[in-house]
């Protein structure tokens, strides 16, 4: 008599074939393939419903992953760099979806950098997600913006360029939830994706993704192998849902902070950098810059700011009823504030 197969079930009752998508077409051993599974499994273990998220994205190979997690939810394919804008609409018009945009390197720290900005600035209710390996993976393999300079790849002279830190540029345009983390690192990956995904406001997890076809040797900064060896870790992550099962509770030894999202969970942070306040903007500009001179890679939870309004809040649109759910006449104003309108114009 066969055993039958026994299922597992998230908050809402389904299974975690739900929030998969297509077969990856990636090169195997891609580091973009990992964070594709810890995005499923932020998202199933959250008990997010996969119809209420809208995934973004623009050109490149990390641009094409969102092909490969939550077939059940809604998808943008933007042009290269415009995925923010898109984003931002997105959000805008229909503030009850969860967005969660995804781009590289080349898509956000290039052609893309002045949308990045913006949608910081604003604070835009999304996840961004940076698949960042340092190179034009879909164009042979040259040097993005993020290349650290003297990183060499498999071919070619080393990089001579100054690198854009977007973690670092989050912080200074007042970023409210801004992180750093490693593909290889799959358990505090999936915590700060988690986390993310609780927090209302522009929340940026750069993920250094290595290539493993042009840039996965030795010299190479975005290398798996440079990465482990020169990660400079600020904390064990783990996150708590507001009503979690008792066995999903990993409670660390030592030290901890837990600090609450918007939702009633929380991220805990085991102390391994006691001097890391993730409030403190001026501490995590500091760690980002002594890091880069010592050629280190510092992963962690850097900043969260859970005070900033999002762009929605801003706008004063109501959360009663999505933008894109009012009718015509819910929309047209009434002959009285028509007058007002135009009462206030003529001043």
């Amino acid at each position: 008599m066969s055993e039958k197969k026994i299922i597992k079930l998230n908050l809402i009752d389904l299974p975690k074939v739900d929030y998969q998508g297509g077969t990856s077409t990636l090169c195997p051993g891609c580091g973009h393939n990992q964070i594709t599974s810890c995005i499923v499994d932020a998202c199933w273990e959250n008990g997010i419903n996969p119809a209420s998220i809208a995934k973004m994205s623009g050109i490149g190979c990390s641009s094409k992953t969102p092909a490969y997690f939550l077939g059940k939810s809604h998808g943008f394919n933007t042009v290269h760099g415009r995925m923010p804008s898109v984003t931002t609409g997105a959000s805008v018009v229909n503030s009850e979806l969860i967005t969660l945009g995804v781009s590289g390197d080349g898509d956000s720290a290039s052609i893309g950098i002045g949308q990045f900005i913006h949608a910081i600035r604003r604070n835009v209710d999304m996840v961004y997600i940076v698949e960042n390996n340092g190179v034009y993976g879909l164009t042979k393999g040259q040097y993005s913006a993020t290349a650290e300079k003297g990183s060499k790849k498999k071919k070619g002279g080393p990089n001579e360029h100054q690198p854009i830190d977007l973690c670092a540029m989050a912080i200074h345009l007042g970023g409210t939830f801004v992180a750093r983390a490693f593909s290889g690192a799959k358990k505090s990956l999936t915590s700060l994706l988690q986390a993310a995904l609780s927090h209302r406001g522009f929340a940026l997890v750069d993920v250094i993704s290595p290539c493993v076809t042009f840039a996965n040797n030795d010299e190479s900064m975005h290398s798996y192998s440079y990465v482990k060896a020169h990660e400079a870790e600020l904390h064990t992550i783990g996150y708590i849902p507001p009503a979690p099962a008792p066995e999903s509770i990993e409670i660390p030894p030592g030290e901890y902070r837990d600090i609450q999202l918007h939702d009633g969970s929380s991220i805990r942070l085991e102390k391994v950098d006691e001097d890391h306040d993730p409030s403190d903007k001026g501490n995590a500009l500091r760690l980002l810059h002594e890091a880069g001179e010592a050629g280190n890679h510092v992963t962690g939870l850097l900043h969260l700011d859970t005070t900033k309004r999002t762009l929605v809040d801003q706008l004063g649109i109501s959360s009663e009823k999505a933008l894109i759910d009012l009718t015509p006449e819910e929309m047209r104003p009434g002959p009285d504030v028509l007058q007002r309108i135009l009462a206030d114009l003529r001043r």
